[in-house]
């Protein structure tokens, strides 16, 4: 049974703030049914799936968890922004992986910023920054321990306590944008509809990096 279709349909209806009885009536089941589907006990046809489909306007692979886009569509290297260090890659071993993941992840904070300039809540955006910037921080170190001839002394925590600060770090600024977040305002939701009208190509890098980053977890769930 396919784990992203259960959620996904009710995320759509949620999004479009439409009851469970309105929806299994528009889509010509009974609202029991629906509810089976949305909560995964049960796995819809074929019909089904694209009627559903075309009910919320987004593709079936969206429905399935496939693409993290409406459209169905997929991110490629060439369809995002262009870096001022793409020649560096060339030739480089791995270079065109690591190319493109950079490309995936600074488009994403692009959006991210965008995000927080929006929402206007100063200690949301102090709260991310500062979790960012500690990922940037132990980033770094894990690329600097990795060379031979590299000197820890170059930072003062030790490397033996660094990860375990990093992460206690990074926790703390989890905690303080939750709760920055608790007393924010009303503003506009953020769907996968709007990013892909307000971001257009470059949402497709943030919920490729999303959907991978579940996948990821998914495994120590």
């Amino acid at each position: 049974m396919n784990k992203d279709f259960p959620r996904i349909m009710t995320l759509l209806r949620k999004e479009r703030k439409l009851s469970q009885k309105q929806v299994a009536a528009d889509l010509e089941v009974t609202q029991a049914l629906l509810s089976h589907y949305e909560n995964g006990k049960r796995e819809c046809g074929l019909d089904f799936l694209v009627r559903a489909a075309d009910y919320y306007n987004v593709s079936v692979d969206y429905l399935l968890g496939r693409s993290p886009m409406i459209t169905g569509t997929t991110v490629s290297e060439q369809e995002l922004p262009e870096s001022s260090v793409a020649e560096k890659y060339d030739g480089a071993p791995s270079g065109a992986t690591t190319f493109f993941q950079k490309k995936l992840l600074t488009n994403s904070i692009e959006i991210i910023f965008d995000l927080l300039i929006k929402a206007k809540n100063s200690e949301l955006s102090k709260a991310v920054c500062n979790f960012l910037s500690m990922a940037v921080y132990r980033s770094f170190r894990m690329v600097y321990s990795s060379g031979r001839n590299n000197d820890e002394n170059t930072f003062s925590i030790p490397a033996d306590k660094v990860s375990g600060l990093a992460g206690a770090a990074m926790s703390v600024e989890d905690v303080k944008a939750k709760s920055a977040a608790e007393n924010g305002s009303d503003d506009e939701r953020i769907t996968t509809t709007r990013l892909e009208q307000e971001y257009s190509k470059q949402a497709a890098a943030l919920l490729s990096v999303v959907k991978a980053s579940e996948k990821s977890l998914s495994k120590f769930n």
